[in-house]
């Protein structure tokens, strides 16, 4: 089972990357994996730039606040905020920032963007922050200059996963181990474990917990299948079980439909992660409905499958239904 996005050269977690599968997943305890309060560091001469940018991420985030750089700003604010964003060089955001920095799963993301807003770049936090921040920053034309391993190999990291999933991870030092088998394609599936039960694991075993509990939307979907018609799909499904877009805990598919921007962009819209099984794993948890595609291309149905593999007690609440000619629909529990 993948997800969608990040890894450092060795693994680690440190800096730069985005999150494919969209949306703000904010939990109390999710460790630092997210960023919900920024700041915006600016010089007194750059403050309307500083303006524009609190406009274009206000939307997104539960608060924006410009402070005016002066030498101690940073440290003057350390801990206030989830992210920095420095209007400034990126010189003196590292210089400003390196002394203060202790655990990447407590120091807040930093991420620097020049004037002309052509460039912006995760420092510090990638995976708990920056990279969102920065992707956000796209918005406005800069260019997000991620630098972690696994977005170069196009992979999703530990985090990313966790978000996806909206759980948090319970043992952050486990992560430079695991990223680092996801890099080397030595990790491919998370196990899902429901209790009671206990389990003993190793230094080299990521251990997510689930922040909140709700349906799994398994989709399928055409090519270039529109964001609304998706929308559109699984609103009516939910409705029919007097569900809404709240009850969702995320949206599964097939690693074949990795990409689809109607599927990932429906899912920003409802602040959902974008889950990506693979073919075994959709074998292994197949629909009662008959598909054709198992008789032309050997895959199960998508979206029961999907939903079943998801949801925590492997069953449809809903069969399938396809929407549209474009949007096919179960609903997993």
């Amino acid at each position: 089972m993948s997800t969608d996005t990040n890894t450092d050269g060795d693994g680690s977690t440190d800096d730069g990357g985005t999150d494919d599968s969209g949306g703000h997943c904010s939990t109390p305890d999710s460790d630092g994996e997210v960023a919900e309060e920024i700041g915006i560091v600016s010089f007194e001469r750059k403050l309307p730039v500083a303006e524009d940018i609190k406009a274009e991420l206000r939307d997104d985030y539960e608060s924006i606040e410009i402070l005016e750089y002066h030498g101690d700003v940073f440290e003057e604010h350390w801990g206030e905020y989830d992210c920095f964003v420095g209007l400034m060089a990126s010189g003196i955001a590292m210089r400003k920032t390196a002394g203060l920095l202790d655990d990447k799963w407590d120091d807040p993301a930093v991420v620097v963007i020049d004037e002309e807003l052509t460039w912006a770049i995760p420092l510090t936090g990638g995976h708990h922050g920056a990279n969102q921040v920065a992707h956000d920053l796209s918005n406005l034309g800069a260019v997000p200059a991620m630098t972690t391993a696994s977005e170069a190999a196009g992979k999703q990291g530990i985090e990313s996963k966790a978000k996806a999933l909206d759980a948090h991870v319970v043992n952050g030092d486990s992560t430079v181990a695991t990223n680092l088998a996801v890099l080397n394609d030595d990790l491919e599936v998370v196990e899902r474990l429901d209790g009671p039960r206990a389990v003993l694991v190793g230094d080299d075993v990521t251990v997510m917990k689930r922040n909140d509990e709700g349906v799994v939307l398994g989709t399928g979907t055409v090519s270039d299948v529109g964001t609304e018609q998706v929308l559109d799909a699984w609103e009516t499904a939910l409705d029919d079980l007097d569900l809404d877009f709240s009850d969702v805990e995320f949206v599964a598919t097939a690693t074949r439909k990795e990409g689809e921007e109607g599927l990932y962009e429906a899912a920003q819209e409802i602040g959902a992660g974008v889950i990506l099984f693979e073919k075994e794993t959709l074998l292994d948890h197949e629909g009662p409905t008959p598909s054709r595609a198992k008789e032309l291309i050997g895959w199960p149905g998508i979206a029961e499958s999907s939903a079943i593999a998801g949801g925590r007690e492997h069953e449809l609440l809903r069969e399938k239904e396809r929407f549209d000619d474009a949007v096919t629909v179960a609903v997993g529990k």
